[in-house]
């Protein structure tokens, strides 16, 4: 059995690799993941320039508005980049270069219409109002860059306001200090790096588990196809009478998951050349892009994740890998009920279902904090691969938690091996299209 299993495995698995669209597909993601992890590189080759900055004019018509002005630009970029995680110990830089342009409003226009990215900002004072300003450009800007001039507009105005109000410069810093907020927990085993730690993997562990998610569908969808395609070529009953059914169940589950494997390994592959790429055309080991995932990666190492991280990967591959054999197994008894492809992938979408909400799910994890809802969804089978290592490094759940998930992944495998293989055995000699559900239930009966 031992020998058949092999050969049949070994069959499979070179049906799904030695073929053109696997080439070209992983040609095809290659590409992607080496491009997104150099676009900053690419958009400068074509012209691009990260490091350019806004040119901001600024027409001054009060005389007291442009110094308040620049100094509350600097001040809310400052507070922006904190509140978007991405200060560093290097002094933060504005985003605009601002200039006090000491020509007419008319020259000002004919100037702007010669760069794209200009801005003009007109201050002026009215009897019924401190400060006005007039903002324009010649096309649209960006929502951030829109709100941050909102924001330092709005502080100009409020210290002018001030200052008019008599107000002594002391009095003055006061009113325009930050507010120093010092955080406090009830629960001791609550701080304020394990809150930032959750808004961080709130937004980093739905990327990480993305790749899992997407070999799942391919590991579905591909056995499925393949059980289809011998049943369809009637390549199935020559194989049969060679093989037990048992044994051409398990070729299929091993060759679907050393498929998935297999891919998985070439797409860290993939990142690993893209992030060798960069350093060796001279971009910044983490800059751009990736700057932002090495500082919250860095901040979460802080916040004490790091010691975890030691029994909750081993934990988590454990528990995906026995998730991937579940799907492959789901899938192998219901692609032999079917004749066709079209029949198999009504029978898919169920699966596909079940995915989508546990990927859902982890996504919202940090929304259902403590929540019963979300505790029990990570022990579902098929559900818990995506969700639970979320919920454990989040520390909603813990370490008996991911191992009762493991427990219940490894029963359902086994009930669907016992169950399946009877389904299995009547299904891939049987090419009608009609009872699909019928034949499922009498074969467990019988």
């Amino acid at each position: 059995m031992t020998s058949k299993l092999s050969f049949l495995t070994g069959i499979s698995l070179k049906r799904k690799i030695k073929t053109k669209w696997f080439v070209l597909a992983n040609l095809l993601i290659a590409a992607v993941i080496i491009a997104g992890l150099n676009i900053d590189t690419i958009i400068k080759a074509f012209g691009g320039d990260f490091n350019k900055k806004t040119e901001l004019y600024v027409i001054d018509n009060t005389n007291v508005a442009y110094d308040l002005f620049k100094s509350s630009m600097e001040s809310a970029n400052k507070n922006s980049q904190l509140a978007d995680k991405q200060e560093t110990t290097e002094t933060t830089e504005s985003k605009f270069q601002i200039k006090k342009y000491k020509k007419s409003e008319k020259e000002a226009r004919k100037e702007l219409e010669k760069k794209e990215d200009a801005i003009l900002l007109i201050f002026h004072q009215t009897d019924s109002s401190i400060l006005e300003a007039n903002l324009i450009t010649k096309d649209y800007i960006s929502t951030s860059n829109y709100q941050l001039l909102n924001t330092a507009l709005n502080n100009t105005k409020s210290i002018l306001a001030l200052e008019q109000s008599n107000i002594s410069s002391e009095e003055l810093a006061k009113l325009s200090e930050p507010i120093k907020i010092k955080r406090e927990f009830l629960d001791k085993d609550k701080s304020e790096k394990g809150e930032n730690n959750e808004h961080i993997m709130g937004f980093i562990f739905p990327v990480i588990i993305l790749p899992f998610f997407m070999l799942t569908l391919f590991l579905v969808q591909m056995i499925g196809a393949e059980v289809n395609d011998e049943k369809t070529t009637r390549g199935m009953e020559i194989i049969i009478s060679n093989v037990s059914p048992k044994t051409h169940f398990f070729s299929k589950v091993l060759a679907g998951n050393l498929f998935v494997l297999i891919q998985g390994a070439l797409l860290f592959l993939y990142s690993g050349l893209g992030l060798f790429l960069r350093i060796l055309l001279g971009g910044d080991k983490l800059g751009g892009v990736t700057s932002e995932i090495g500082s919250m990666v860095g901040d979460v190492l802080k916040g004490g994740i790091g010691d975890k991280l030691i029994y909750i990967i081993p934990l988590t591959l454990i528990l995906m890998l026995l998730t991937f054999i579940a799907y492959s197994l789901l899938a192998g008894i219901l692609a032999s009920m079917t004749t066709n492809i079209e029949d198999f992938q009504q029978l898919q979408t169920p699966i596909i279902i079940i995915s989508l909400v546990g990927y859902y799910l982890a996504m919202m994890s940090t929304s259902f904090s403590g929540s019963l809802f979300i505790r029990i969804f990570a022990y579902v089978p098929l559900i818990s691969a995506i969700l639970a290592p979320s919920l454990l490094m989040l520390g909603q759940i813990g370490i008996i938690d991911i191992l009762i998930a493991i427990i219940l992944v490894i029963i359902t495998n086994i009930v669907l091996v016992k169950y399946g293989l009877k389904i299995y055995k009547v299904g891939i000699l049987n090419y009608s299209s009609k009872g699909l559900w019928k034949k499922m239930f009498k074969a467990l009966r019988d």
